[in-house]
């Protein structure tokens, strides 16, 4: 049984989505920052895929260099508040920290992260001088992390920069999947609006990208194309009643969630399929949302499981139970959902059987499948010579994120095929730095 009752006005729902890294105030920066040993190599920096000069911005912050801070973050991450709060810092730069070898508690990097780089949001400061205006004109496909990082990057090296977005609103996965616990739609919605002001670069919202002749009128108008387009919708498992009413998706659920918020549904029992960090975060946030039983099931072992383990413990922590070594076989009901009927599995030689006659069914009213993210092909199929491998990920000739198209660039979850937001950021900033190469040698 989970603790939350359902969330019947915004305060509630804020109240059952209490942020897990709230923003420090200056008295706890200033005690954080002090902690730091500043390490000469520091494995912190290692641990990060931007790079970011980890001692350098907390001793900026020690010393009240705010801006300073808040810039040396900005020059390695574009999405430094964002990051800060979202990334899994436990098993990046945190968990690289030298204090977890003397067993005393790792430096709150990302809080300090998102400290800093939130004063100077608040505070409007004007960071960066952009280079002069080269001539060239850039399109962006997808207001995502990837997206936006591509766009500041090529804004500041001189070009003209359009994203192009489907939604109504920016920032892709960090906005509309990410968990509200970790971070409030406000945050991004500021910290994208900042880099716009900052940088300039135009959004044209609800402007979806479908078909051969958009990418052709792009051809004629731009001089290259970062293709920041993620992943699309969650992968069917085929199974019977995945159709049903209450068969969800997770992404479709995380999203449906974070639009809606204490207007979104759950069910009173529910089932989540998967063993990622996805799964895990539907399963809290339907326990936060209010349902009275939440089951994880994985078809694997708890070992087995994708997710990371403080995943797994945070949404053990509001209610959620793990289910091991279960496959679906059926999602039951005529017109709702009523039931799973699973079978139990076990591993033998690393793979996967099912235990004959083991079959059960574990009655719910709503089903979430986490079971990961279909490829974009179809749209990739519309841009004349871009090649992706057989799971559909984009393939690039280089290690500057240019595709087998010489125009065409690309980074983030349709490069790499689903990582963290943090790899999609430092991704599309190599891309946007090849573009400018690209630009500088070929066309003068």
């Amino acid at each position: 049984m989970t603790d939350f009752k359902r969330p019947a006005n915004p305060q509630e729902f804020e109240e059952n989505f209490e942020q897990l890294h709230p923003i420090m105030n200056a008295t706890q920066a200033h005690y954080e920052s002090s902690r730091c040993l500043f390490c000469h190599d520091a494995p912190c920096i290692n641990a990060c895929p931007t790079e970011i000069d980890i001692p350098l911005f907390i001793r900026q912050i020690n010393t009240n260099n705010l801006s300073g801070a808040a810039k040396t973050i900005y020059e390695s991450n574009w999405l430094g508040n964002i990051c800060g709060k979202v990334c899994p810092t436990e098993v990046l730069c945190e968990g690289a920290c030298v204090y977890n070898h003397q067993e005393v508690k790792p430096i709150e990097i990302g809080r300090l992260q998102s400290y800093a780089s939130s004063v100077a949001i608040n505070r409007n400061k004007h960071l960066f001088e952009k280079a002069l205006d080269n001539g060239k004109k850039v399109a962006v496909v997808g207001a995502g992390p990837a997206g936006i990082s591509a766009a500041c990057e090529l804004a500041l090296l001189g070009c003209m920069v359009t994203v192009y977005e489907a939604k109504e609103l920016p920032s892709g996965l960090a906005l509309y999947g990410v968990a509200p616990y970790k971070i409030l739609n406000d945050t991004v919605l500021e910290e994208v609006e900042y880099l716009q002001k900052q940088f300039g670069f135009h959004i044209k919202y609800q402007h979806p990208l479908q078909a051969a002749e958009d990418f052709e009128q792009l051809d004629r108008a731009f001089d290259a194309v970062f293709l920041g387009i993620g992943l699309g919708s969650t992968r069917e498992l085929q199974l019977e009643g995945e159709s049903l009413d209450g068969c969800w998706g997770a992404v479709e659920f995380i999203e449906m969630l974070k639009t809606l918020q204490h207007k979104a549904m759950v069910g009173k029992k529910v089932v989540v399929l998967g063993g990622g960090n996805t799964a895990m975060d539907a399963a809290s946030e339907a326990c936060r949302l209010g349902a009275e039983q939440v089951v994880l099931a994985y078809r694997r072992s708890k070992d087995e499981m994708r997710a990371y383990e403080f995943e797994y413990e945070l949404a053990k922590s509001v209610g959620a139970v793990g289910l091991w070594n279960v496959t679906p076989l059926a999602i039951l009901g005529e017109e709702k959902v009523v039931g799973v009927l699973f079978i139990e599995t076990r591993t033998i030689d690393k793979k996967l059987e099912t235990i004959p006659g083991s079959d059960y069914t574990i009655d719910c009213d709503m089903v979430i499948k986490a079971t990961g993210q279909n490829k974009q092909k179809a749209l990739v199929q519309l841009i004349p010579g871009i090649q992706t491998d057989p799971s559909g990920r984009i393939l690039t000739v280089n290690d500057l994120g240019q595709t087998h198209n010489a125009r065409y660039f690309t980074g983030g979850d349709a490069m790499n095929g689903g990582k963290e937001v943090v790899n999609a950021v430092a991704e599309a900033k190599v891309a946007a730095r090849g573009i400018h190469q690209y630009l500088t040698e070929n066309q003068g």
